[in-house]
């Protein structure tokens, strides 16, 4: 595995978002469903050394989702403002990579350069990131980089703040009282939504050939899982409730054990896949 010295140069890892969250991401963070792991395989069918460049990583769910699916991947680029979270996404990998080499860049995804010359990624992912992003010159960026033929997928899920359950509006609610009525965003203020959709954004960029593929999710929570997860969220990290995150943490455990059945609390969620290419750019 190729493991860079140094980050890219003039980077800065922004760790104040998750930074001490890494093990916790890892942990709770639910996984991609098989059937989008497949569909992103399947991009691949007739490329011979896949190379996969991963934005906004994390702990990369995504590569170590697609290693053991897509054998014949030569090469990939981890992408990620955080330095906690590449060292673990690293570490993940470092088991199930074989020969697959892989280097990490620190930093916003659209200044991503490659380290690797000839390593033109022939699949680019985004998986619950894309938010984070200047999403028109992440594209722009892909289209400089990417191989002729190269897919993009763009992913995500939502979250336990926009499902709409009876259990997840409660803790939506309890949220609310510690941390005010406006979505929290970490280090960042307030969340607002993008001003258009993703699929607008593709559509716009040289990534024009957009198909949508969604995949019914079914999970089930324990309560401790639950704070888990928001522990590694923008709008419930333990830095927002400062002295009292103790406070909220025993009484959210309360609320979930109340609301939990048999001590699973269910979500019903749907996992979307923005899949596109250049036109006429199938492999």
């Amino acid at each position: 595995m190729t493991r860079p010295d140094h980050p890219a140069a003039g980077a800065v890892s922004d760790d104040a978002l998750f930074g001490s969250e890494a093990a916790d991401y890892a942990r709770y963070r639910p996984g991609l469903p098989d059937a989008a792991v497949h569909l992103l395989a399947a991009t691949q069918h007739g490329v011979p050394e896949p190379v996969l460049l991963d934005l906004g990583t994390g702990t990369g769910q995504v590569p170590r989702a697609l290693l053991p699916v897509l054998h014949r991947l030569v090469h990939i680029d981890l992408v990620d403002v955080n330095q906690h979270m590449l060292e673990t996404a690293l570490t993940a990998l470092d088991p199930v990579r074989g020969t697959c080499t892989v280097n990490t860049f620190t930093g916003e995804a659209h200044t991503f350069t490659p380290t690797a010359p000839g390593r033109a990624p022939s699949l680019i992912t985004c998986c619950r990131s894309f938010h984070w992003m200047s999403r028109p010159e992440v594209l722009a960026m892909a289209d400089q980089e990417a191989a002729p033929h190269a897919a993009l997928a763009i992913m995500g899920d939502g979250s336990l703040w926009t499902h709409e359950s009876e259990w997840t509006v409660a803790l939506r609610g309890l949220i609310q009282t510690y941390l005010g009525d406006d979505r929290r965003a970490g280090t960042r203020g307030t969340y607002a939504g993008p001003g258009r959709s993703y699929e607008e954004d593709v559509a716009d960029s040289a990534f024009s050939d957009v198909a949508e593929h969604r995949f019914p999710v079914a999970r089930a929570w324990t309560p401790e899982d639950v704070l888990g997860y928001l522990r590694t969220t923008s709008f419930a990290r333990p830095a927002l409730f400062a002295e009292r995150h103790h406070e909220f943490e025993a009484e959210a455990l309360g609320l979930l054990k109340a609301h939990a059945r048999g001590g699973v609390l269910k979500e019903d969620a749907e996992f979307t896949v923005l899949l596109a290419r250049r036109p006429g750019g199938a492999a």
